[in-house]
């Protein structure tokens, strides 16, 4: 283990045969023990007591800028900020915040953002002045490559959205300042993600930070008079308000994999996946899905969508992530509802301000796994993608055949709590197979996966008789992973070269329930390698 972590720590192998750490950062970490292991006990984390005595009377707390509202939340050195990525690449306070805690002379700060994205690459910059001390949350581009070749100082913790959720509720992390980007606020912190000039949509993943961090400050670009309306975080829980120019560009919401493929071969597989629900018999009136924001996953929309006009059913709701594809289908009639966790384009975000029937929702209703129940086990069927997949059905969304950090998990482990989870995705990429003995990195337990669909055929977990029972008269492609496995190694010469990892941690990935199912270890610089 480098000299640039600061604890060693004992390894044991948890119920999913992999190797993961029992001292996460310094804290106690448990293992994974299986789905549904270990049940949780005791209360929910609750923020210090506040007084109404100390705050304005009229209502007002803006205060001058960033580093003011830091000054007066009590900045030190090792706290933990968090942010929201509802701006997606276009977001600007994040960097800002940390920024700002710079000039005040903080050190060692943990960064807890729901997501990281391209524009938060100067994060870098402050990890290598020691300004943040690491990073717990996604992980990709430059981010990705500082913690996977070990030059972060702590364990980057990779969380779903609902395991972030589940995690800040339960005191995993404590949360000493959250810094809420708001497209719209009033002078109290009532703030609202679907109005103004920089709407973003909902602001469901800032939710937690709002109501469990020490201290919550709202920066906003659209100051609105009391009340702001409707707010989607209340002030009552807002100790500071920043006015700036801009808090992001809207614009930048939308990313490179927000637009429907036109590879045929994805296109088939898109096509495949619509009548495996057809076929199964899950698309009926009244039925519900998820699909995400990729290329697949968008052109299986608009198959599906086909296939319910030509059946004349309906569904009673679809989840996204929001696109114009799922607002098309609410505007047609074939859906009642969107329940919205965040918006990936322009027409989301019009649709979540315009129309009452596209719901914002937050990780703590649709897949915080610490709860009284969710949505994502309402939902009837899911379309996800994944980095690599094997013969188990194990699933890596994380990092790829290399073993760098490329992704985050998103709501991706919470959706694999739907009825019937699909993974789509080509069986190979640049020549390199997906299906595998094992995955590099697991993030998700194939008892979760119930089908995979490729192009070149379709893989029903054996686990699912009933699916595969009601497939038998469809003329789907369905065949045994293991023969799809060899078919496309004897395509391309052989399966994938192991990847070369060091015995170092860099990482690690949580279950739902907090527990750690997997670690990211280091991987060699060229120049490390020889």
């Amino acid at each position: 283990m480098s000299a640039n972590r600061e604890d060693r720590v004992d390894f044991v192998v948890n119920a999913a045969g992999r190797r993961v750490p029992t001292i996460v950062n310094g804290q106690p970490a448990r293992p994974y023990a299986g789905v549904g292991a270990p049940a949780p006990d005791g209360p929910k984390h609750g923020p210090p007591i506040r007084s109404a005595a100390d705050y304005p009377e009229n209502g007002d707390k803006r205060v001058p800028d960033l580093k003011t509202a830091l000054e007066r939340c009590g900045l030190r050195d090792g706290m933990t900020i968090s942010t929201h990525h509802h701006l997606r690449n276009g977001d600007r306070i994040a960097v800002a915040a940390l920024q700002a805690a710079a000039e005040l002379g903080a050190r060692d700060l943990r960064w807890l953002p729901s997501a990281s994205f391209p524009c938060h690459e100067p994060v870098v910059d402050l990890m290598e002045s020691g300004v943040v001390h690491h990073i717990e949350g996604s992980m990709n581009g430059p981010l990705g490559a500082y913690c996977s070749h070990g030059h972060m100082r702590g364990l980057g913790v990779l969380r779903s959205h609902g395991g972030r959720w589940q995690a800040i509720q339960d005191g995993e992390v404590h949360v000493d300042i959250a810094v809420i980007a708001a497209p719209t606020a009033d002078p109290f912190g009532n703030a609202d993600g679907s109005h103004g000039p920089s709407a973003c949509g909902s602001l469901g993943f800032a939710l937690a930070d709002s109501i469990y961090a020490d201290h919550v400050i709202v920066v906003t670009d659209n100051t609105v008079p009391f009340p702001c309306v409707p707010w989607q975080i209340q002030g009552n829980n807002v100790d500071f308000v920043v006015e700036v120019d801009s808090i992001g560009d809207p614009a930048k919401i939308v990313s490179g994999t927000t637009r429907i493929t036109r590879s045929p071969d994805r296109l088939l597989i898109a096509e495949y996946v619509a009548r495996f629900l057809r076929d199964a018999g899950i698309m009926r009136d009244g039925f519900s899905f998820q699909a995400g924001a990729g290329g697949i996953a968008l052109a299986f929309v608009g198959y599906i969508r086909q296939m319910m006009i030509d059946a004349g059913v309906k569904a009673r709701f679809v989840r996204g992530g929001s696109t114009s594809y799922l607002v098309d289908l609410l505007n047609e009639g074939l859906t009642d509802y969107i329940l919205d966790g965040q918006t990936f384009d322009l027409a989301g975000v019009r649709s979540i301000g315009e129309d009452s029937r596209h719901l914002p929702t937050s990780p703590f209703t649709s897949y915080n796994y610490h709860g009284k129940g969710n949505f994502a086990s309402m939902v009837d069927a899911v379309v996800l993608g994944a980095t690599e997949v094997d013969v188990n059905f194990n699933a890596n969304v994380v990092t790829h055949s290399d073993g760098m950090l490329l992704h985050g998990i998103g709501g991706w482990q919470n959706c694999l709590f739907s009825r019937c989870t699909i993974l789509a995705l080509p069986s190979f990429r640049d020549r390199i197979p997906v299906i595998l003995d094992e995955v590099t990195t697991l993030t998700g337990p194939g008892e979760r996966v119930d089908g995979i669909v490729t192009e070149r055929g379709v893989a029903v977990n054996p686990r699912r008789t009933d699916l595969l029972e009601a497939l038998e008269a469809s003329d789907l492609p369905i065949r045994p992973i293991e023969e799809i496995k060899a078919e496309v190694e004897l395509l391309v010469g052989g399966p994938p070269a192991k990847p070369r990892l060091e015995d170092e941690p860099v990482a690690v990935i949580k279950w739902v329930d907090g527990t750690v199912i997997d670690t990211v270890w280091k991987v060699p610089q060229p120049t490390e390698s020889g």
